[in-house]
């Protein structure tokens, strides 16, 4: 690992400003999940079941709309797109004051409505950093995700549980205001001074949007999955064993496995396929639940899978960005996005269900398996790759056959 690779990405032009905005622009749109649930629970006192109906249409929502906003982008540019900032300062000032019914439907608007902070940076990432510096780049980028998901639940739990529901969504509208400005003033490329100046053809959705990238799709919402599932499995075995007061600082350790395996990443010679990456993650997290109930030991037996979350999440970024013509890279980040949402939403039911039936450990199990099986899927579906694909590398062929 060397740090040179980070140097030299950080004195690409406007990569550093971006980055930073991303990491400050992410933020209030970690904190909403968060938000919008404990406002059910704790200030209209509606119960879980209701909460959960919340955050579910809005994450429905999110999903329908991370494409579109990402096609809108590969057509009219970002700042049009920006518009969206004043959706979401009109909802987040006003959703304290809500019936439980009107929440829930403007819950979805806001949705599909999102600022699309996430994928808009990749794009612009992606738009910015030479090919070669792309794998560094994302890497950075993953691990300013993992802190911006550190500080955004935190900071929403402080405000909602000390000064209420009301002064809490006030300033994540005020976030969401912030974040849209800075990005409209900033205004990142989307595309880079090539890509521009190639001939500007309508590129067919039927082009890249095939077998394979459907399969990167899948691995990349296998990916959220093995994380959602692993983290509501170590909070239930702590829970279970009345170590409730260590879960903040079991989950930040968790995290910082996390960057500290995308900062090692980032700074390697060469990358991984995703699929190598997303399988190990898997097969490691299974026999996370032997550790026993002692969260230091449930900590230590996430050592070697939290490692590897950062490199493969931006594994499946920076293979997507080279998989998809530059006109439709928006529309991809959008669809990446999507996965991602997916992912997470459906691992929570699902290893709820498996903790209350069967306990922790066996949720661990059956999250590492569902990252092992969809690799398994995706195989042969990778060796379709879209025709714009570079060829693949040593590691690819090795874990794609090819």
């Amino acid at each position: 690992m060397a740090i040179e690779p980070y140097r030299r990405l950080l004195r690409v032009p406007g990569v550093r400003t971006l980055l930073l905005v991303g990491l400050l622009a992410r933020i209030p749109s970690t904190a909403t999940g968060m938000a919008l649930t404990l406002h059910v629970i704790h200030s209209m006192d509606a119960g879980f079941v209701k909460a959960g109906l919340v955050t579910a249409t809005s994450t429905i929502g999110m999903a329908i709309g991370s494409p579109l906003s990402g096609r809108f982008v590969d057509k009219y540019g970002l700042r049009p797109v920006l518009i969206t900032t004043l959706a979401q300062a009109v909802f987040w000032s006003t959703a304290w004051a809500m019936p439980y019914p009107v929440l829930v439907v403007a819950a979805f608007a806001a949705g599909v409505l999102a600022l699309p902070v996430f994928s808009v940076i990749r794009q612009c990432l992606a738009a910015m950093i030479p090919l070669d510096q792309r794998r560094s780049g994302f890497s950075l980028d993953s691990m300013l995700v993992e802190l911006s998901y550190m500080a955004g639940p935190a900071l929403a739990v402080v405000g909602i549980t000390t000064a209420g529901s009301g002064w809490t969504m006030a300033v994540v509208a005020a976030g969401m205001i912030g974040s849209g400005t800075a990005l409209t003033v900033l205004n990142p490329p989307t595309r880079s001074a090539e890509e521009l100046q190639a001939p500007q053809a309508r590129v067919p959705r039927a082009e890249w949007l095939t077998p394979a990238f459907i399969a990167l799709l899948g691995t990349a919402a296998a990916a959220t999955f093995i994380l959602t599932a692993s983290e509501l499995s170590l909070v239930a075995a702590m829970k279970h064993t009345g170590q409730v007061p260590w879960v903040g600082l079991a989950v930040a350790i968790w995290c910082a496995y996390s960057l500290a395996g995308g900062f090692i990443y980032g700074g390697l010679s060469r990358g991984f396929s995703p699929l190598l990456l997303i399988a190990l993650m898997g097969a490691l997290t299974i026999p996370v639940g032997l550790a026993g109930a002692d969260w230091r030991w449930l900590l230590l037996a996430l050592v070697p899978a939290g490692v590897l979350c950062a490199p493969a999440l931006s594994a499946t970024v920076d293979t997507a960005s080279r998989w998809v013509p530059a006109a439709a890279r928006g529309e991809a980040m959008g669809y990446h996005g999507t996965a991602l949402l997916i992912g997470g939403a459906t691992a929570a039911p699902i290893a709820g269900a498996i903790i209350d039936r069967f306990g922790p450990g066996w949720a661990f199990a059956a999250a590492g398996a569902v990252g092992v099986l969809m690799v398994l899927i995706a195989l042969p579906l990778w060796r379709r790759r879209p025709p714009s694909a570079p060829h693949p590398t040593l590691h690819e062929k090795a874990v794609a056959g090819t």
